[in-house]
């Protein structure tokens, strides 16, 4: 404890040493020793004012933070000196330092807090924040009363750097003494962590023929420790390359940002086409003796660069392709290229550039050899070309690289012979167009249609002509001249002729080896001629009885199958004969191809149909004239000129009464048909509500019955049935021992249920139902009658019938049987069939 004189300065010292591990001996270093040595000068100044007299003054008391360290509490005493009043300042309290991955022994002490008014009364200690009473909890602890604060676990800097506490002191109440004051932890960082690379692989590519210094590729590590230190800095270097090639070292690392970059000449991808190099993270700035390290692979691709321009494997090709062939090929050029294959470095792109003015020939690369492809386009005629040189040059798709100059390997010749073949005929004119007039005899001589040979060179050949596709069998073709002739009139008007022209085809024929043919199309443009008379349409109408203002008659149109001027304007005219034709109708002229056909003013006509013939002429020269006759059905019209139902049944025809009489008909036939379909639903509903064979007190599944016992017939009624009979206590029966009970009487047991008839049956279910009841009775114990064997308890001492073997059937003597008459009826039937012997 140090008191100054004038009371205004304090000196606080403070040492932290950084605890070393034995087991980690590569930390035991100078750098490291010195770096967590902490020297540490604190000032804490107090001023105190208004002081006059010495003795005013309060003395203060500093703890000395001799280990364990003591922090106190700010006082709030005042203080005077020379007059002047001061305040006290409060004391600047400094982190506290604590090593990560202490080995303990826990609890630790860190500091001891203290408070001056400890003297006097009774001061409970406490702390709070994260680490003590927030989570993580209880990392901290404090003794309440002598204020000592421990740590209690190891602490981990890479989870939690720092922790900010805050100290409390209170008295016994729980009155606060004192201001709380914050205390600020730090751990200390330790070298616990190796580097991490974020991948183990990384891969890079550079381009061939890169110059030194060319960027490849990054790589980083992370190191959890403090970056601020040693034990956080990272360094790179690349430990052996592989392949070893001429350059052992073909790449560098920058130490620090793990970038990659050429340091030599001479990358080639032809060569080498991929390096591997292992790239080593150490912490400790890269002391490979106090460092942690870790490794990651780099693969470096070298990317091909068109430094290699295509080599053709000759000087010269050639091929031949017969005449007029196309998208056949004649020859393959070959290359070589020792870029990356299928890359636009490698893929080769041929050129023609002399040779084929006309461009008969193109040359198409194939995607997979990458050889070229030199294909006929254009036909080839060897009367006119018997061969062609041809000179090519072969590039590639991308430019060469910068410096690299092309090969004279890349051009060649290509020579190109062509095979005469024989070429069909073909017509010079095609298709060829004649006009005639319709309507021409058969026999008449058109035109001729001849074809010609294009083989020149070759023998005269001799050209045959034949009809291809004649549609309305119209014409002929000479064989040998190919001269055409008509074999029927030619008619404009006919279905095969479109837009007047009618078209044929014609094939040409010679005698090659092998035989060519060509075709042929003659159009022949059909001229009209007036041949067509006209015709009426509408061929029948209707028209009101009497003529009004609104409706004035039929409109009628004439048509021609002829074109002007052989048809419209058309002449419309009524005939003279009969003479009521003109008394009773009158036509008039609309325009050139309608008119209007109409009763005469103040004419009546009974309603009917009646036939109007029309004469309509064309404007032809000469014209033609058609008589038509149009039915017209005259009848009464309502006020909008439409014929009314009964008049248009009248118009028909028909009378009053006989329309009378068919609506009478019509009604009895419509009461017969209701009639007929009431009696069939009555009897539909008879059918369902009638009994399905015969009344209910006649049905024989009603008269089932079932009976407890049974009586004997008229002839037994001497016998005693009380064997039969159910007894009325059955003590008797069940007092018995057991295996002597009767069996022939009726079981004591549930009766069965037999089948409940429905209320309509169905007629399907009849013999459902018999069998089931059948069913029933034949596996119901407790039905009559109770036939089974008869077990009497005794049987008496004899029988004076004796025994039943003397009866002896074999016996071949004479028997007489006559005694058998005298048993009663009973025995009659066996008197008859064994006595009266001489009957037999």
């Amino acid at each position: 404890e140090q008191n100054d004189p004038q009371n205004n300065f304090v000196f606080k010292i403070v040492f932290s040493f950084l605890e070393i591990s034995p087991d980690q001996p590569q930390a035991l270093n100078m750098r490291q020793i010195i770096s967590g040595l902490e020297l540490k000068l604190c000032f804490a100044f107090k001023v105190t004012e208004g002081e006059k007299n010495p003795s005013e003054r309060k003395q203060k008391k500093v703890a000395v933070l001799a280990p364990p360290p003591v922090i106190m509490f700010s006082g709030s005493h005042k203080s005077i000196t020379k007059g002047h009043r001061r305040q006290k300042r409060d004391w600047v309290i400094p982190p506290i330092n604590v090593a990560e991955n202490s080995r303990g022994p826990f609890p630790q002490m860190l500091v001891s807090i203290r408070s001056d008014q400890d003297k006097d009364i009774s001061v409970r200690y406490s702390i709070t924040g994260v680490g003590a009473d927030q989570p993580p909890n209880e990392v901290f602890s404090i003794d309440p009363v002598l204020g000592k604060m421990f740590v209690t676990k190891p602490l981990d800097r890479e989870h939690r750097s720092s922790y900010h506490l805050r100290a409390h002191a209170v008295d016994m109440n729980g009155n606060q003494v004192e201001n709380p004051i914050d205390l600020h932890i730090f751990v200390i960082d330790m070298n616990d962590n190796r580097p991490e690379f974020k991948n183990q692989v990384y891969n890079g590519s550079v381009d061939e023929g890169s110059r030194p210094g060319t960027y490849v590729m990054h790589l980083s590590a992370f190191d959890a420790d403090d970056n601020t230190t040693a034990n956080g800095m990272v360094r790179y270097r690349i430990l052996p390359q592989t392949p070893h090639s001429s350059i052992p070292n073909m790449f560098t690392i920058n130490s620090e940002t793990g970038d990659i970059v050429t340091v030599a000449p001479g990358l080639d991808r032809e060569k080498v086409s991929q390096y591997t190099i292992i790239v080593q993270a150490t912490d400790m700035e890269g002391n490979l003796s106090f460092g942690l390290s870790n490794t990651a692979t780099a693969i470096i691709t070298v990317t091909d660069i068109n430094d290699n321009p295509p080599m053709l494997t000759s000087r010269t090709f050639s091929g031949e392709v017969p005449e007029n062939q196309v998208d056949v090929v004649v020859a393959n050029l070959t290359v070589i290229d020792a870029d990356q294959p299928h890359s636009p470095n490698w893929n080769a792109v041929y050129r023609i550039i002399s040779g084929d003015p006309a461009g008969h020939f193109t040359i198409r690369t194939d995607p997979v050899t990458n050889d070229g492809m030199v294909t006929v386009v254009k036909p080839v005629d060897f009367e006119m070309n018997r061969a062609f040189m041809l000179t090519v040059v072969a590039s590639n798709q991308a430019h060469l690289a910068s410096g690299i100059l092309s090969s004279l390997q890349s051009t060649a010749g290509v020579t190109i012979s062509i095979q005469d073949v024989n070429e069909p005929p073909y017509f010079p004119t095609n298709p060829k167009h004649i006009r005639f007039e319709e309507g021409v005899p058969a026999g008449t001589s058109l035109t001729t249609f001849s074809a010609s040979d294009p083989d020149r060179l070759q023998m005269q050949q001799i050209i045959r002509y034949s009809k291809l596709n004649d549609p309305a069998d119209w014409l002929s073709i000479n064989r040998t001249n190919g001269q055409i002739v008509t074999t029927a009139m030619l008619d404009r008007e006919s279905v095969h002729v479109k837009n007047n022209i009618y078209e044929a085809t014609f094939l040409a024929t010679d005698n090659g080896s092998p035989a060519a043919s060509g075709t042929g199309t003659l159009q022949i443009y059909l001229i009209d001629i007036n041949d067509n008379p006209p015709a009426l349409v509408p061929r029948e109408s209707q028209i009101c009885e009497r003529m009004n203002k609104n409706v004035n008659g039929v409109n009628i149109t004439a048509a021609d199958a002829d074109t002007d001027p052989n048809a419209g304007p058309f002449v419309f005219e009524l005939p003279n004969f009969p003479s009521s034709i003109r008394r009773n109708w009158t036509i008039s002229r609309i325009s050139g191809d309608f008119a209007r056909l109409g009763l005469r003013y103040q004419v009546y006509l009974e309603p009917g149909m009646y036939e109007v013939p029309i004469i309509v002429s064309d404007s032809g020269n000469p014209p033609l004239s058609n008589r038509s006759v149009i039915k017209v059905k005259v009848c009464p019209c309502d006020e909008h000129g439409d014929c009314t139902t009964l008049g248009a049944v009248a118009a028909a025809g028909l009378g009053t009464g006989a329309i009378i009489s068919i609506l009478i008909c019509i009604i009895i036939l419509l009461s017969m048909v209701l009639l007929f379909v009431v009696w069939i639903k009555r009897r539909e509903k008879e059918r369902q509500t009638k009994q399905l064979l015969i009344d209910p007190e006649d049905d024989v599944r009603d008269n089932i019955l079932k009976y407890d016992e049974e009586g004997g017939g008229e002839e037994d009624q001497d016998y005693d049935l009380s064997q039969l009979q159910q007894p009325d206590s059955l003590e008797h029966i069940m007092s018995k021992p057991p295996g002597i009970r009767r069996v022939d009487e009726r079981p004591i047991i549930p009766e069965s249920q037999y089948p409940i008839r429905p209320v309509v049956p169905h007629p399907g279910d009849i013999g459902d139902f018999i069998h089931e009841g059948l069913r029933a009775a034949d596996n119901d114990p407790t039905a009559p009658p109770y036939d089974s064997l008869l077990v009497f308890d005794y049987e008496g001492s004899g029988s004076t019938a004796g025994s039943v073997s003397s009866l002896n059937s074999t016996s071949t003597g004479d028997q007489d049987y006559d005694y058998l008459n005298d048993w009663g009826p009973r025995f009659k039937k066996l008197a008859d069939m064994y006595g009266g012997g001489d009957d037999d």
